[in-house]
C-alpha cells in the first residue's frame, strides 16, 4: 500500500488529484502541500512512497524541492504544466523518476504513479521517440537539453531574473562558480547575455 504526497499550488488540481488517487485501492493514504517549504516539511514530519510534484512552485524553485527530495531518497514524478518537450529531459536528469504534462488523461498519470511505485521510470510514447531521437543527433533537440543538471538549474534562476549572488547563495556555491556556469550556459547556447537566456525561456515555455 503506497502513500503518496501531491505538491501542487493550486488547491483544485491538488483535490481533482487526490480524489483521482483515492479511488486506487492500492494507495493507502494521499497527502497534500501547497508550496515548496510545505512540501520540505511534510516530508520531514512523515514517510512518503512518492511525491507528485508541479515544477513550479511559488515559493521555491521546483528543481531545487526536487533534488532534495531526491537527496532524502523519495521517489518523485513530475505534473506540469509546462511542455513535455521543453522540460522534460532536463528534469529526468535532475532525478525525477517521471514527467506527466498536466493536460495528460487520468489514466496515464495513474500509469505513471504505478511505474514509478514499482522503481521503474516513466516516459511517455511522446518522450520515448524524443529520446530515441537524440541518439541520431540533436538537431531537433530544444538547445537547453545541452546543459547539464546544475547548468540547467542555473539557468532556470538567471532567466528568471536572479542575481549571481543570490543564485549563488540559494545553491550554497561559490558567486565565481555561478559566474562559470553562466558563461558556460551562454556558450552552449550560442546567446550572449541574460536578456537573451531570459526570452529564450519565454519563448520555449520554461518560464512564465
Amino acid at each position: 500500500m503506497a502513500s503518496i504526497l501531491i505538491a501542487d499550488d493550486h488547491a483544485l488540481v491538488r483535490a481533482g488529484l487526490r480524489q483521482f488517487l483515492d479511488e486506487d485501492k492500492s494507495i493507502s493514504r494521499v497527502g497534500e502541500a501547497s508550496s515548496g517549504r510545505e512540501t520540505l516539511q511534510r516530508l520531514r514530519e512523515e514517510s512518503w512512497d512518492l511525491v507528485i510534484l508541479d515544477i513550479a512552485m511559488p515559493d521555491r524553485s521546483g528543481l531545487d524541492i526536487l533534488q532534495q527530495i531526491r537527496a532524502g531518497g523519495t521517489r518523485v514524478l513530475v505534473l506540469s504544466g509546462f511542455p513535455e518537450r521543453q522540460y522534460a529531459l532536463n528534469v529526468l536528469r535532475a532525478g525525477a523518476s517521471g514527467f506527466v504534462e498536466k493536460t495528460s488523461p487520468p489514466e496515464e498519470l495513474l500509469k505513471a504513479v504505478h511505474a514509478v511505485l514499482k522503481g521503474k521510470r516513466y516516459v511517455s510514447s511522446t518522450l520515448a521517440e524524443l529520446l530515441v531521437d537524440g541518439l541520431d543527433g540533436d538537431n531537433d533537440k530544444p538547445v537547453h537539453s545541452r546543459l547539464s543538471e546544475r547548468e540547467f538549474q542555473v539557468f532556470c534562476k538567471l532567466a528568471a531574473g536572479r542575481a549571481v549572488s543570490e543564485i549563488a547563495a540559494e545553491l550554497c556555491i561559490s558567486v565565481k562558480t555561478v559566474s562559470t556556469y553562466r558563461a558556460r550556459i551562454l556558450e552552449k547556447m550560442n546567446l550572449s547575455n541574460n536578456a537573451d537566456l531570459t526570452s529564450y525561456a519565454l519563448r520555449n515555455g520554461i518560464i512564465q
